[in-house]
């Protein structure tokens, strides 16, 4: 396993990896586990459009040809049009974790939704507990905005989430990448 971290589309290969994930609460990580997904609504998905929509995708973080994990991102909006951005996540896999590579794969996702649409915000959100994906972010360059409490029902509980982003303007001044 040699190289840096680079993201591909999902191919048909990669489906059994997409499962293992939405099957296992450990691969999958305590602070995202939201319950399991359908290996039919993955494959479904994968032939429907490869992870890669207008208004949302996934992609798989490699490094050297090994995948790691993935990275998705979704459109959203806060206000009227054209009040939109793209709200990113990332999920890697255990063996994968701590070493940061999480942080180089969110860089190469920040990069590669403004090098390819007209966005002027990104977005990312986590658990108040999740203080490596938070360390993880700001790395990447997000600044923190604020706590959304009791947001996200997860475990049987409602939990404060931080919401963090990066915008356009903060990208094309340069590298954010830091440590």
């Amino acid at each position: 396993m040699t190289g840096d971290v680079h993201l591909r589309p999902i191919t048909e290969d990669d489906l059994p990896l997409l499962e293992r994930m939405a099957a296992d609460r450990e691969e999958f990580g305590e602070l995202a586990w939201a319950g399991f997904t359908s290996p039919v609504q993955i494959r479904k998905r994968y032939h429907e459009d490869g992870y890669l929509a207008t208004d949302n995708g996934r992609l798989i973080a490699c490094l050297g040809s090994e995948p790691i994990g993935t990275v998705s991102w979704l459109r959203v909006a806060h206000g009227p049009p054209p009040s939109w951005c793209w709200n990113m996540g990332i999920s890697l896999l255990v063996e994968h974790r701590g070493r940061g590579l999480g942080t180089r794969a969110q860089q190469r996702l920040v990069d590669y939704l403004f090098r390819t649409s007209d966005a002027v915000r990104i977005e990312a959100q986590t658990l108040v507990d999740n203080l490596a994906e938070q360390r993880a972010l700001e790395r990447t360059g997000f600044a923190r905005e604020g706590v959304l409490r009791s947001a996200q029902f997860l475990d049987g509980a409602w939990r404060d989430v931080a919401v963090y982003s990066r915008l356009r303007r903060e990208w094309e001044g340069g590298p954010a990448l830091m440590g």
